[in-house]
Protein backbone atom coordinates (compact mmCIF):
# COMPACT_ATOMS: atom_id res chain seq x y z
CA UNK A 1 0.00 0.00 0.00
CA UNK A 2 1.31 3.42 -0.94
CA UNK A 3 2.52 5.53 1.99
CA UNK A 4 0.46 8.72 2.42
CA UNK A 5 1.99 12.16 2.15
CA UNK A 6 3.32 13.61 5.43
CA UNK A 7 0.81 15.17 7.80
CA UNK A 8 1.52 18.88 8.39
CA UNK A 9 3.85 19.05 11.43
CA UNK A 10 1.85 21.87 13.02
CA UNK A 11 -0.96 19.38 13.61
CA UNK A 12 1.16 17.47 16.10
CA UNK A 13 0.94 13.73 16.68
CA UNK A 14 -2.88 13.66 16.98
CA UNK A 15 -5.49 15.33 14.78
CA UNK A 16 -9.19 15.12 14.08
CA UNK A 17 -10.63 13.48 11.00
CA UNK A 18 -12.87 16.53 10.42
CA UNK A 19 -9.80 18.78 10.60
CA UNK A 20 -8.03 16.61 8.05
CA UNK A 21 -10.99 16.54 5.67
CA UNK A 22 -11.34 20.33 5.87
CA UNK A 23 -7.69 20.51 4.82
CA UNK A 24 -8.36 18.30 1.80
CA UNK A 25 -7.07 15.00 3.13
CA UNK A 26 -8.91 12.17 1.42
CA UNK A 27 -10.71 9.26 3.10
CA UNK A 28 -8.18 6.80 1.70
CA UNK A 29 -5.28 8.49 3.44
CA UNK A 30 -7.15 8.58 6.73
CA UNK A 31 -7.76 4.82 6.54
CA UNK A 32 -4.07 4.04 6.13
CA UNK A 33 -2.89 1.45 8.72
CA UNK A 34 -0.07 3.81 9.67
CA UNK A 35 -2.50 5.74 11.86
CA UNK A 36 -3.70 4.66 15.29
CA UNK A 37 -7.38 5.23 16.18
CA UNK A 38 -7.62 5.67 19.97
CA UNK A 39 -10.89 7.66 19.77
CA UNK A 40 -13.68 8.02 17.25
CA UNK A 41 -12.78 10.69 14.73
CA UNK A 42 -9.12 10.89 15.81
CA UNK A 43 -5.96 9.75 14.07
CA UNK A 44 -2.60 9.47 15.81
CA UNK A 45 0.83 9.12 14.29
CA UNK A 46 2.82 6.27 15.87
CA UNK A 47 5.11 7.37 18.66
CA UNK A 48 8.85 7.55 18.11
CA UNK A 49 9.97 8.02 21.71
CA UNK A 50 12.79 5.65 22.70
CA UNK A 51 11.86 2.95 25.23
CA UNK A 52 12.59 3.61 28.89
CA UNK A 53 13.36 1.21 31.74
CA UNK A 54 11.68 3.28 34.45
CA UNK A 55 8.10 2.00 34.86
CA UNK A 56 7.02 5.33 36.35
CA UNK A 57 8.22 7.15 33.24
CA UNK A 58 6.54 4.59 30.96
CA UNK A 59 3.21 5.11 32.66
CA UNK A 60 3.59 8.89 32.68
CA UNK A 61 4.19 8.79 28.92
CA UNK A 62 1.14 6.57 28.42
CA UNK A 63 -1.10 8.99 30.32
CA UNK A 64 0.22 11.97 28.36
CA UNK A 65 -0.19 10.13 25.05
CA UNK A 66 -3.83 9.41 25.90
CA UNK A 67 -4.41 13.09 26.73
CA UNK A 68 -2.81 14.25 23.46
CA UNK A 69 -4.90 11.77 21.50
CA UNK A 70 -8.15 13.07 23.00
CA UNK A 71 -7.35 16.76 22.47
CA UNK A 72 -8.92 16.91 18.98
CA UNK A 73 -12.26 15.85 20.51
CA UNK A 74 -12.04 18.05 23.59
CA UNK A 75 -14.64 20.83 23.88
CA UNK A 76 -13.99 24.29 25.29
CA UNK A 77 -16.19 23.47 28.29
CA UNK A 78 -14.03 20.47 29.25
CA UNK A 79 -10.68 20.31 31.03
CA UNK A 80 -8.21 17.64 32.13
CA UNK A 81 -8.45 16.64 35.78
CA UNK A 82 -7.48 14.01 38.36
CA UNK A 83 -4.67 11.63 37.27
CA UNK A 84 -4.50 13.07 33.75
CA UNK A 85 -3.98 16.56 35.15
CA UNK A 86 -1.32 15.23 37.53
CA UNK A 87 0.52 13.66 34.59
CA UNK A 88 0.33 16.94 32.64
CA UNK A 89 1.90 18.74 35.61
CA UNK A 90 4.65 16.08 35.74
CA UNK A 91 3.60 14.82 39.16
CA UNK A 92 4.70 11.37 40.45
CA UNK A 93 1.64 9.11 40.35
CA UNK A 94 1.75 5.62 41.91
CA UNK A 95 2.32 2.65 39.65
CA UNK A 96 -0.55 0.68 38.17
CA UNK A 97 0.01 -2.98 37.31
CA UNK A 98 1.98 -3.31 34.07
CA UNK A 99 -0.71 -5.48 32.51
CA UNK A 100 -3.17 -2.60 32.84
CA UNK A 101 -4.77 -2.19 29.39
CA UNK A 102 -4.40 1.58 29.31
CA UNK A 103 -5.12 4.79 31.11
CA UNK A 104 -8.50 6.43 30.60
CA UNK A 105 -8.43 10.16 30.06
CA UNK A 106 -9.75 11.97 33.15
CA UNK A 107 -11.81 14.99 32.10
CA UNK A 108 -14.21 17.30 33.93
CA UNK A 109 -16.89 19.88 33.23
CA UNK A 110 -18.49 22.50 35.45
CA UNK A 111 -22.11 22.40 36.46
CA UNK A 112 -24.55 20.90 33.96
CA UNK A 113 -22.29 21.15 30.93
CA UNK A 114 -22.46 17.99 28.74
CA UNK A 115 -20.18 15.21 29.95
CA UNK A 116 -17.88 13.52 27.46
CA UNK A 117 -19.37 10.07 26.88
CA UNK A 118 -17.07 7.74 25.01
CA UNK A 119 -14.85 4.76 25.75
CA UNK A 120 -11.54 5.44 27.51
CA UNK A 121 -12.72 8.77 28.94
CA UNK A 122 -13.65 9.03 32.63
CA UNK A 123 -15.93 12.03 33.01
CA UNK A 124 -16.46 14.09 36.18
CA UNK A 125 -18.60 17.03 37.23
CA UNK A 126 -16.71 19.77 39.03
CA UNK A 127 -17.73 22.79 41.05
CA UNK A 128 -16.24 26.22 40.45
CA UNK A 129 -16.15 26.59 44.25
CA UNK A 130 -13.67 23.73 44.67
CA UNK A 131 -11.83 23.57 41.33
CA UNK A 132 -9.69 26.13 39.53
CA UNK A 133 -8.80 25.69 35.87
CA UNK A 134 -5.66 27.16 34.32
CA UNK A 135 -3.88 26.99 30.98
CA UNK A 136 -0.89 24.72 30.62
CA UNK A 137 0.34 25.84 27.23
CA UNK A 138 -2.76 25.51 25.05
CA UNK A 139 -4.40 22.92 27.32
CA UNK A 140 -7.10 23.55 29.94
CA UNK A 141 -6.21 21.67 33.10
CA UNK A 142 -7.12 21.72 36.78
CA UNK A 143 -4.67 23.80 38.80
CA UNK A 144 -1.98 21.98 40.80
CA UNK A 145 -3.79 22.54 44.09
CA UNK A 146 -7.15 21.44 42.65
CA UNK A 147 -5.52 18.41 41.06
CA UNK A 148 -3.97 17.32 44.36
CA UNK A 149 -7.22 17.79 46.26
CA UNK A 150 -9.11 15.68 43.70
CA UNK A 151 -6.97 12.60 44.36
CA UNK A 152 -7.96 11.88 47.95
CA UNK A 153 -8.72 8.25 47.16
CA UNK A 154 -4.99 7.56 46.74
CA UNK A 155 -2.99 6.05 49.63
CA UNK A 156 -1.59 8.47 52.19
CA UNK A 157 2.09 8.25 51.22
CA UNK A 158 1.25 8.80 47.55
CA UNK A 159 -0.71 11.93 48.43
CA UNK A 160 2.27 13.20 50.42
CA UNK A 161 4.60 12.53 47.47
CA UNK A 162 2.28 14.46 45.15
CA UNK A 163 2.11 17.34 47.61
CA UNK A 164 5.90 17.34 48.03
CA UNK A 165 6.23 17.61 44.24
CA UNK A 166 3.74 20.45 43.86
CA UNK A 167 5.16 22.43 46.80
CA UNK A 168 8.86 21.89 46.19
CA UNK A 169 10.96 24.99 46.80
CA UNK A 170 13.79 25.16 44.27
CA UNK A 171 16.47 26.30 46.67
CA UNK A 172 20.05 27.07 45.75
CA UNK A 173 22.86 24.66 46.60
CA UNK A 174 25.82 22.81 45.11
CA UNK A 175 24.77 21.31 41.78
CA UNK A 176 21.08 22.12 42.28
CA UNK A 177 19.38 22.94 39.02
CA UNK A 178 16.70 25.55 38.40
CA UNK A 179 17.35 27.34 41.70
CA UNK A 180 14.73 29.99 42.28
CA UNK A 181 12.09 28.34 40.12
CA UNK A 182 8.59 29.07 41.40
CA UNK A 183 6.86 26.07 43.03
CA UNK A 184 3.69 24.87 41.34
CA UNK A 185 1.69 25.29 44.55
CA UNK A 186 2.05 26.17 48.21
CA UNK A 187 0.83 24.30 51.26
CA UNK A 188 -1.60 27.16 51.92
CA UNK A 189 -3.06 26.67 48.44
CA UNK A 190 -3.43 22.94 49.06
CA UNK A 191 -5.15 23.68 52.36
CA UNK A 192 -7.52 26.13 50.68
CA UNK A 193 -8.34 23.53 48.03
CA UNK A 194 -9.46 20.95 50.57
CA UNK A 195 -11.30 23.50 52.71
CA UNK A 196 -13.28 24.87 49.76
CA UNK A 197 -15.85 22.06 49.90
CA UNK A 198 -16.46 18.34 50.23
CA UNK A 199 -13.70 16.11 48.85
CA UNK A 200 -13.31 12.39 48.40
CA UNK A 201 -10.84 11.25 51.06
CA UNK A 202 -10.91 14.57 52.91
CA UNK A 203 -9.55 13.15 56.22
CA UNK A 204 -6.68 11.49 54.37
CA UNK A 205 -5.94 14.70 52.47
CA UNK A 206 -5.70 16.57 55.78
CA UNK A 207 -3.31 13.98 57.20
CA UNK A 208 -1.21 14.19 54.04
CA UNK A 209 -1.08 17.98 54.23
CA UNK A 210 0.55 17.79 57.65
CA UNK A 211 3.31 15.57 56.21
CA UNK A 212 4.08 17.58 53.07
CA UNK A 213 7.49 19.28 53.00
CA UNK A 214 9.05 21.76 50.58
CA UNK A 215 12.50 20.23 50.00
CA UNK A 216 11.80 16.64 48.98
CA UNK A 217 13.09 15.63 45.57
CA UNK A 218 11.55 12.23 44.86
CA UNK A 219 8.54 10.12 45.86
CA UNK A 220 10.79 7.37 47.21
CA UNK A 221 12.51 9.86 49.51
CA UNK A 222 9.05 10.92 50.63
CA UNK A 223 8.11 7.34 51.45
CA UNK A 224 11.30 6.81 53.47
CA UNK A 225 10.63 9.99 55.46
CA UNK A 226 7.01 9.06 56.13
CA UNK A 227 8.00 5.56 57.29
CA UNK A 228 10.56 6.95 59.73
CA UNK A 229 8.03 9.40 61.18
CA UNK A 230 5.37 6.70 61.43
CA UNK A 231 7.83 4.44 63.25
CA UNK A 232 8.36 7.11 65.89
CA UNK A 233 11.77 8.39 64.78
CA UNK A 234 12.68 12.07 64.68
CA UNK A 235 11.94 13.74 61.36
CA UNK A 236 15.10 13.98 59.23
CA UNK A 237 16.28 17.08 57.41
CA UNK A 238 15.97 16.89 53.63
CA UNK A 239 18.60 17.29 50.93
CA UNK A 240 21.35 18.55 53.21
CA UNK A 241 24.61 19.78 51.70
CA UNK A 242 27.57 18.40 53.66
CA UNK A 243 31.09 19.86 53.68
CA UNK A 244 34.28 18.65 55.30
CA UNK A 245 36.30 20.60 57.85
CA UNK A 246 38.15 22.39 55.04
CA UNK A 247 34.93 23.52 53.37
CA UNK A 248 35.05 20.99 50.54
CA UNK A 249 31.68 19.72 49.34
CA UNK A 250 31.12 16.05 50.17
CA UNK A 251 27.53 15.27 49.25
CA UNK A 252 23.92 16.35 49.20
CA UNK A 253 22.12 13.88 51.46
CA UNK A 254 18.58 12.68 50.75
CA UNK A 255 17.69 12.58 54.46
CA UNK A 256 19.98 13.45 57.33
CA UNK A 257 20.35 13.90 61.07
CA UNK A 258 23.32 16.31 61.06
CA UNK A 259 23.68 16.47 64.85
CA UNK A 260 24.23 12.68 64.87
CA UNK A 261 26.11 12.62 61.54
CA UNK A 262 23.63 10.00 60.33
CA UNK A 263 22.43 9.92 56.71
CA UNK A 264 19.75 7.94 54.88
CA UNK A 265 20.27 7.53 51.14
CA UNK A 266 17.76 5.94 48.75
CA UNK A 267 19.10 3.89 45.83
CA UNK A 268 16.58 3.17 43.08
CA UNK A 269 16.93 1.36 39.79
CA UNK A 270 17.91 4.58 38.04
CA UNK A 271 20.99 4.90 40.26
CA UNK A 272 22.73 2.04 38.41
CA UNK A 273 24.34 4.46 35.97
CA UNK A 274 25.80 6.51 38.84
CA UNK A 275 26.87 3.54 40.98
CA UNK A 276 30.66 4.21 40.85
CA UNK A 277 30.18 7.88 41.77
CA UNK A 278 27.75 6.93 44.54
CA UNK A 279 30.30 4.49 46.03
CA UNK A 280 32.97 7.19 46.15
CA UNK A 281 30.56 9.78 47.54
CA UNK A 282 29.48 7.51 50.39
CA UNK A 283 33.08 6.53 51.08
CA UNK A 284 33.97 10.21 51.54
CA UNK A 285 31.04 10.65 53.91
CA UNK A 286 32.03 7.65 56.03
CA UNK A 287 35.64 8.82 56.14
CA UNK A 288 34.32 12.13 57.49
CA UNK A 289 32.59 10.27 60.34
CA UNK A 290 29.08 9.90 58.93
CA UNK A 291 26.97 6.77 59.36
CA UNK A 292 25.12 6.09 56.11
CA UNK A 293 22.06 3.84 55.82
CA UNK A 294 21.54 2.84 52.19
CA UNK A 295 17.91 2.13 51.33
CA UNK A 296 16.94 -0.13 48.42
CA UNK A 297 13.51 -1.32 47.31
CA UNK A 298 13.70 -4.54 49.40
CA UNK A 299 14.60 -2.57 52.53
CA UNK A 300 11.84 -0.05 51.82
CA UNK A 301 9.41 -3.00 51.75
CA UNK A 302 10.38 -3.88 55.36
CA UNK A 303 9.67 -0.66 57.29
CA UNK A 304 10.47 -2.19 60.68
CA UNK A 305 13.97 -3.20 59.58
CA UNK A 306 14.57 0.22 58.00
CA UNK A 307 13.47 2.00 61.16
CA UNK A 308 15.65 -0.25 63.34
CA UNK A 309 18.74 0.56 61.29
CA UNK A 310 18.13 4.29 61.54
CA UNK A 311 17.38 4.02 65.25
CA UNK A 312 20.69 2.22 65.80
CA UNK A 313 22.53 4.93 63.88
CA UNK A 314 21.02 7.62 66.11
CA UNK A 315 22.10 6.03 69.37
Amino acid sequence: MRRPAPIPPEWGSAFGVAQARDAGVGRGRLRHPRFERPFRGVRVLPGIDPPVDDPYERQARARLAAARAWLPRMRETQFFSHETAAAIWGAPLPLVAEEHPGFPVQASVFGEQPLPREPNVAAHRASALTTAVVARGSVRVASPASTWASLGRLPLFDLVALGDFFCREWRSGVGRRQAGRTPLATRDQLRSAIEAGRRVGNPRLRRALDLIREDSWSPRETRVRCILIREGLPEPELNVDVFDDDGRFLACLDLAYPARKAAVEYHGMLHASTYPADVERLARLRAAGWTVIEVTAPLLATPGVLAARVRDALR
